[in-house]
């Protein structure tokens, strides 16, 4: 099973595990303030439109993407008011428009690191000079490993996920060779558990 069959195996009850996290408030909060009321946000990665309809509730106007069928038609479900679509984001490059901020989160994590890069610069390509993409990511662990295909089975049932997992540094080089100036860096620990990946989230601005 592939990742968009898992997502789609898995969306309603991922969507509702994962509707009281709020590790990614204080990075979206200033995502958010870099931008201005009636901005565009392309919201990569939406899934069930948790963080589209958070951004649309701060006077933003979003599209929300997702690879994934069913989370796409539970977020047209939970957010009537928002704008959907299936696509990958390796077809981003293929949006008529452009906007003003980019929200990517949690989406990175699932692509090979080789091909990271490549992947900010195609959503790069499709945001205004001047505009903010945001990221967040799984940090790497001291010592851990860059890749891994992680299986779990807390909703009753086994399913497979692969995971890349990054460090600051490598986000510095990937945005000085995509054109962005860092402006904000920051990693959120989502617990106690030893050997969790803490969440890292950055911000940066489209020279």
């Amino acid at each position: 099973m592939n990742l968009k069959e898992t997502y789609n195996k898995i969306s309603e009850a991922w969507h509702k595990d994962h509707s009281s996290d709020n590790w990614w408030q204080g990075g979206t909060d200033t995502f958010v303030s870099l931008l201005k009321q009636g901005d565009s946000v392309l919201d990569v990665g939406c899934g069930g439109g948790t963080k589209s309809k958070y951004l649309i509730g701060k006077g933003l106007k979003v599209l929300g993407v997702d690879f994934s069928e069913n989370l796409v038609e539970i977020a047209k479900r939970e957010v009537p008011q928002g704008k959907f679509l299936v696509m990958d984001v390796g077809n981003i490059d293929t949006l008529p428009e452009s906007f003003d901020g980019i929200f990517m989160q949690a989406v990175l994590l699932h692509i090979p690191k080789k091909e990271a890069e490549g992947i900010i610069k195609k959503v790069v390509h499709k945001l205004h000079v001047g505009g903010y993409l945001y990221i967040a990511v799984k940090e790497k662990i001291e010592g851990g490993v860059d890749e891994e295909t992680k299986t779990d089975n807390d909703y009753g049932y086994e399913y497979e996920r692969f995971f890349s997992y990054f460090t600051l540094d490598e986000f510095k080089e990937y945005f000085k060779n995509t054109g962005l100036e860092m402006v904000y860096e920051n990693v959120e620990l989502p617990s106690r558990t030893a050997r969790k990946s803490n969440w890292m989230q950055v911000i940066g601005k489209k020279k």
